[in-house]
């Protein structure tokens, strides 16, 4: 009896130890096994065999033609030009250097300048600076070279007007004509004409309100001329292309000769 009673109280205290264990592994926190990442295993080389199909080599892709390489166009270069066996060749300088050098209205350059190839026979020359009163002349071109000086510095003056001369009694018609080398009254009355160089007038004045010219000589009478038809534009205008070549007298700028 006793032996039973052992046996049985065994049993107990085993199956009691059994339970406890099964409580605290539900109670403990579950653990992750780390992963290892592994490489893929590489296939083992095999030697071919004798039955194994031959493998075919790819044949090369074909190869492109070679573009061909742009490349920069050299600078634009002037054409020679050649000179024409009957041409002319005009060099032109001016006493106002880089005056404006045209030839039939086409600038050519800026003077001195050389103008090749030009046919010949008459052209048109036209020469220009600032403060300068412009030269336009026609020019002859025969075969071969040329030497044209333009001067610009010189005082040039062709100016005339029809006037009429009052004095005491009566009155006397004449011409007023003027130069760079003077002021001259031409008239059929010798005992009313006259001539002075420009810069010796002590007197050259226009009215134009009361359309008269008024001129003194040196040492002289004071002449009161008018037009002829009573318009004073004319005489304004002479007077004023008189007085711009007496300015530039002063000035020191030569006349042009006759």
């Amino acid at each position: 009896m006793n032996r039973w009673v052992a046996v049985i109280a065994l049993a107990a205290a085993g199956l009691a130890a059994t339970v406890a264990a099964i409580v605290m592994r539900l109670d403990a926190p579950e653990r992750e096994e780390p992963v290892v990442a592994t490489a893929p295993a590489a296939a083992p080389d095999r030697a071919p065999s004798a039955g194994d199909a031959p493998t075919a080599t790819p044949e090369p892709a074909p190869r492109r033609a070679a573009r061909p390489v742009a490349t920069t166009p050299a600078a634009d270069t002037p054409p020679v030009t050649e000179a024409l066996p009957d041409a002319g060749i005009l060099r032109i300088d001016s006493d106002v250097p880089g005056a404006q050098v045209f030839i039939d209205r086409q600038f050519i350059g800026a003077a001195p300048v050389v103008a090749e190839n030009i046919t010949p026979g008459s052209h048109q020359l036209n020469v220009s600076a600032e403060g300068f009163d412009s030269l336009a002349t026609a020019i002859d071109v025969v075969p071969g070279p040329r030497e044209i000086v333009v001067r610009l510095r010189e005082v040039r003056l062709d100016s005339s007007v029809d006037v009429i001369h009052r004095h005491g009694i009566g009155s006397c018609r004449g011409r007023l004509v003027a130069t760079p080398q003077g002021l001259r009254y031409e008239t059929s009355n010798r005992e009313d004409s006259f001539a002075a160089a420009l810069l010796e007038l002590e007197t050259f004045q226009v009215d134009y309100l009361a359309k008269n010219l008024r001129v003194k000589a040196p040492k002289g009478r004071q002449f009161n001329f008018t037009d002829p038809e009573g318009n004073a534009d004319r005489l304004f205008v002479f007077h004023r292309d008189v007085e711009k070549a007496r300015e530039r007298l002063r000035k020191g700028d030569p006349p042009a000769a006759d």
